[in-house]
């Protein structure tokens, strides 16, 4: 879900260093590993430091050539490979931190052990990322990508790019620029319903065509899944401040919430931009000025009215976007708790945000200005990202602010014990864990059968975590697969986010039937009507109280 706002201003806070590194952060160790020779023991700060394109390692969880996990990070230098990469300089997202998600989600069938142990040029601090919020030790999403895979194999689709996403990109970008011209020429009534027109087409670029780019998922080509992703440069935004956001911050962290950094903010506390821990969801904390959009955030006056503007503030969300978070994102190089200097950190990219700014406001208000005078053309811009802005959030908030979710906190307090609310456990906002009744439902019927046991799976699986997160609509229908970019299979999509989306129609029935079978929840609404009705009604429940 798109953001709207950007970093909180740094005048009300104190930068201060909240986690001072241990004396042997500043010491580089080495160890021997067989085979693998002498290898730097590297600190988070030291890790942090590499983030920029120049300089780009990443950490991720330790493997044997079987793909079991053996405890531990290794550190990777990408900073060379970034330019072989297959899915190009989508790579250096990872700079600076630890990428295990990442990797996981984009290579459904798996990265080559040669090619690691070829990139470790390190091993992270013992204990570095123990207090992660996620568990990778149940087999659940492993199998699933297997049965997907198969499933794309045996229907002979492409997992990245198809005619079917060709053919539509296609019509897309030409009722865009047809509906901007007759924007343009028309007289101003006729070019009041051409502007909304326009916003519609924009609306439609952003989830089917730049969305599936900048996850790589557009095509084979590297080139033209960038290509794919510089549209929304074109109809204003920013690519780079989106992937942040999106690739970054809500993906990998779908509703979670860093309980020590939300104290820290009560406090008017503003740790080191490399401290910050990199596992919230920017989208339940930021999307939205004046929403409570995670129901362990503290109420205001105004939120049990929060149903009743909403639809308001969705419509002004790519305008606080293109005027506010890409220009304090571009300068700050920062996007709250997430390190902008992956992308800003490179001269082309800066050069490339400025640019495409000054293009798209001639086209985009400048010659509306032009030809309807200042006040007429300046509205027109106004109403097409409206426009824009309603049916995007529309689309995008159904899927993850709605009733049965479920959310989830870290509190890194609770990083030593072992019980089960402090490794994380997803619940709803009236505090149910719905995969606890999923994994009664799944037992019970192994049960009637007299067939095997039911496999175990962590509540706080990263897989199961994504499924108890996020919700479907329309599961299963092509049409609203197209119309919506796929994001009616929101799911499907946070699993496999580098599998074109016009593939998620043929594989949700996997998806669903596997999390039966491990009794993780799989929560869909029959249509978009349905979603959105539920959607307002759990932000009118959110607006009443808070959930410890």
């Amino acid at each position: 879900m798109p953001s709207t706002r950007g970093p909180p201003p740094h005048k009300s806070h104190s930068t201060i260093m909240c986690n001072p590194p241990r004396r042997a952060d500043a010491a580089l160790k080495t160890t021997k590993a067989a085979g693998v020779g002498a290898l730097k023991t590297v600190s988070k700060s030291e890790l942090a430091s590499h983030n920029t394109p120049k300089s780009a390692w990443c950490a991720v969880h330790a493997t044997d050539a079987a793909g079991n996990y053996t405890g531990g990070h290794a550190v990777l230098d990408i900073t060379d490979f970034a330019s072989r990469h297959p899915g190009g300089d989508l790579i250096l997202l990872a700079a600076g931190k630890d990428a295990s998600v990442l990797v996981e989600t984009y290579h459904p069938r798996g990265v080559p052990h040669g090619l690691l142990k070829k990139l470790q040029i390190g091993v992270m601090e013992e204990g570095s990322y123990d207090d992660s919020f996620y568990s990778w030790d149940s087999d659940f999403y492993k199998v699933l990508k297997k049965r997907v895979v198969a499933r794309i194999e045996e229907r002979g689709l492409a997992r990245r790019g198809s005619m079917e996403i060709w053919i539509k990109a296609l019509l897309l970008l030409s009722g865009f620029w047809v509906s901007l011209y007759q924007m343009y020429a028309s007289e101003f009534q006729a070019a009041v319903v051409w502007s909304i027109v326009m916003g519609f087409f924009a609306a439609m670029i952003g989830t089917n065509i730049q969305h599936d780019g900048n996850h790589g998922a557009f095509a084979q080509s590297k080139f033209m899944n960038k290509c794919a992703g510089w549209t929304l440069d074109m109809i204003g935004a920013s690519a780079f401040t989106w992937e942040l956001q999106h690739m970054l911050g809500h993906h990998p962290y779908t509703n979670v919430l860093d309980g020590e950094e939300e104290r820290k903010k009560e406090d008017g506390v503003d740790c080191k931009i490399e401290e910050k821990d990199q596992e919230s969801d920017p989208d339940v904390f930021s999307s939205f000025p004046l929403m409570r959009m995670h129901p362990m955030h503290e109420p205001a006056w105004f939120h049990p009215y929060q149903h009743l503007y909403a639809p308001l503030l969705f419509s002004l969300m790519t305008l606080a976007k293109v005027f506010q978070q890409d220009y304090e994102v571009a300068v700050s190089k920062r996007l709250y708790h997430i390190d902008a200097q992956v992308r800003y950190g490179s001269w082309g990219n800066v050069i490339r945000f400025w640019s495409m700014k000054a293009i798209t406001m001639v086209y985009m208000m400048g010659l509306p200005i032009y030809f309807h005078g200042p006040a007429k053309g300046a509205a027109l811009f106004v109403v097409g990202h409206m426009a824009c802005g309603e049916l995007l959030a529309t689309m995008f908030i159904v899927n993850h602010v709605i009733e049965g979710v479920s959310y989830a906190k870290k509190d890194s307090k609770g990083a030593g014990d072992e019980t089960e609310e402090a490794v994380g456990k997803p619940v709803t906002m009236a505090g149910d864990t719905p995969m606890e009744q999923t994994r009664r439902e799944a037992i019970d019927k192994v049960g009637s059968k007299g067939s095997k046991a039911v496999p175990s799976v962590p509540f706080n699986d990263w897989a199961a975590v994504q499924c108890q997160t996020s919700v479907n609509w329309a599961p299963g229908s092509w049409f609203w697969n197209h119309f919506s970019g796929g994001l009616s299979h929101q799911i499907e999509h946070h699993l496999f986010p580098s599998i074109c989306h016009t593939n998620y129609a043929y594989i949700q029935d996997v998806v669903e039937s596997t999390c039966e079978e491990y009794g993780v929840p799989y929560q869909s609404e029959p249509s978009l009507g349905v979603a959105y009705r539920k959607m307002i009604s759990h932000l009118r429940n959110l607006g009443k109280g808070k959930v410890e």
